[in-house]
């Protein structure tokens, strides 16, 4: 997808493409799943992640210069949430495509 887009599109044509990506190789993934977020049993707020793959695999797209450490904290607060044990952060923004896998901290 990046030799062929490039970079310097919104996150949403890169979501778009990679869904595209995702059926023709046959994989189960839903897109924007919303949650709620709960602080102390209390609904407090709501948050789409971009992909879940397989019910297994959380995959968030950035389109940025650069990643951040914010950016791979958010994907972990995320497979928290979702009570998953692994993502991708991907960042289609820069001349390179960059991703990063992302493991929840177990206790």
């Amino acid at each position: 997808m990046h030799k062929v887009l490039g970079s310097g599109f919104q996150e949403l044509i890169y979501q778009r493409a990679l869904a595209i990506e995702l059926e023709n190789q046959k994989l189960a993934f839903t897109r924007e799943q919303e949650m709620q977020i709960e602080y102390k049993g209390k609904e407090i707020g709501t948050r789409r992640v971009d992909f879940f793959i397989d019910n297994k695999v959380m995959v968030e797209i950035k389109a940025l210069t650069k990643l951040e450490d914010v950016h791979l904290a958010q994907a972990i607060n995320y497979l928290e949430a979702y009570n998953l044990e692994i993502g991708l952060l991907i960042n289609f923004g820069s001349k390179s495509l960059e991703f990063k896998r992302v493991m929840r901290k177990i206790s």
